[in-house]
């Protein structure tokens, strides 16, 4: 590990922090920690926060946002990466000049809060990054793979940066192809959350409970995909998977049975835009492929008119968060561990 000098930076440092999404969820069974073991093959989208971290000569970490709300700043996963990623900073180099100063945080919350999609999870590895640009100080990626699991299961995720196969219970996280499109070419994904509260931990432990499809499907599915996507696969062949993939995830019959509303839903969603259906981690986002992102956007037009009219039925309070996006692709720079911007403005 090496540090720099911080606090001379008056601009701030901005990263991008994309979503996820589970292409294939299997649970592999328990373990004795009490976090289950996956089997996960996952894409980051260009469905992406903003995250931006600027020096505070005075005074404590900070956290504004804009945006879906984050929730209470005590629990926000931004300010713990600051907090360990300080502390790693400090433990690997002792004899800094001066500890890691405070920094300021503007959060710009895109990304759907506690919807399958890793919004917060991701935040929190731009933050880690982010930081230590700031303080001009690095971590070993041993020390930076250490950093992202204390903060969380789906931190580990992000520093891959693309395509992964998530092992473990985040832990192990290894880089696939993905999909390999031709020049100007991008997989599309449309994303239908429903304005709906899902807890994590009662679908587990609803799956634990038996709510489950047929045990070993979703794991040989997503193993035998692990392999091809291993590498590479078109955006065509991806889309002659899709109706495989939308079945694989062994947390669907558990969420479902949680939610029955999300099932009339789900069929009359797969109704309007007559493509398969899946879901992403826990839920409630559903999510469809599609082979640009021009076809994506017609679909989210046609669910957005079918709200209108009544074709889908309400869930929640509100209307779903329905959005077009496109999936990052091989080789794409990594969005989080990239500085897309300087600006003065903020």
């Amino acid at each position: 590990m090496s540090i720099g000098e911080p606090g001379g930076r008056l601009t701030p440092i901005v990263r991008l922090a994309p979503a996820k999404l589970n292409l294939t969820l299997a649970l592999i069974g328990r373990r004795p920690d009490g976090y289950h073991d996956l089997h996960s093959v996952v894409v980051l989208l260009d469905l992406a926060d903003r995250v931006s971290l600027a020096v505070q000569p005075t005074g404590t970490d900070s956290l504004s946002s804009t945006g879906f709300d984050p929730g209470p700043p005590g629990g926000n996963l931004v300010l713990k990466a600051l907090a360990v990623t300080r502390r790693a900073v400090a433990t690997s180099w002792p004899g800094a000049p001066a500890p890691p100063p405070a920094l300021a945080v503007r959060l710009e919350k895109r990304i759907p809060v506690a919807a399958g999609l890793a919004g917060g999870s991701s935040d929190a590895a731009a933050a880690i990054d982010g930081a230590l640009e700031a303080w001009g100080a690095k971590l070993s990626d041993l020390e930076r793979a250490e950093v992202a699991l204390e903060i969380g299961s789906d931190v580990p995720l992000f520093l891959a940066g693309g395509a992964a196969l998530i092992e473990g219970r985040g832990e192990r996280v290894t880089p696939l192809h993905g999909v390999r499109g031709m020049a100007g070419e991008r997989a599309a994904v449309v994303l239908v959350t429903p304005a709906l509260e899902v807890h994590t931990g009662r679908v587990f432990e609803a799956w634990s409970g038996g709510a489950m499809s047929e045990p070993g499907v979703a794991r040989r599915t997503s193993e035998h995909f692990a392999s091809e996507f291993g590498s590479g696969l078109s955006v065509g062949r991806l889309l002659e998977r899709a109706a495989v993939l939308a079945a694989a995830n062994d947390l669907l019959p558990a969420t479902l049975g949680l939610h029955p509303e999300l099932v009339a839903f789900r069929r009359a969603l797969a109704r309007t835009i007559a493509r398969p259906i899946g879901m992403s981690g826990s839920g409630p986002t559903f999510w469809a492929l599609y082979p640009s992102i021009t076809d994506a956007e017609r679909a989210a037009e046609a669910i957005g008119e079918a709200l209108t009219v009544g074709q889908l039925p309400a869930v929640g309070a509100e209307g779903p968060f329905v959005s077009a996006t496109t999936i990052v692709a091989a080789g794409a720079p990594v969005p989080q561990l990239v500085a897309v911007e300087r600006s003065t403005s903020e």
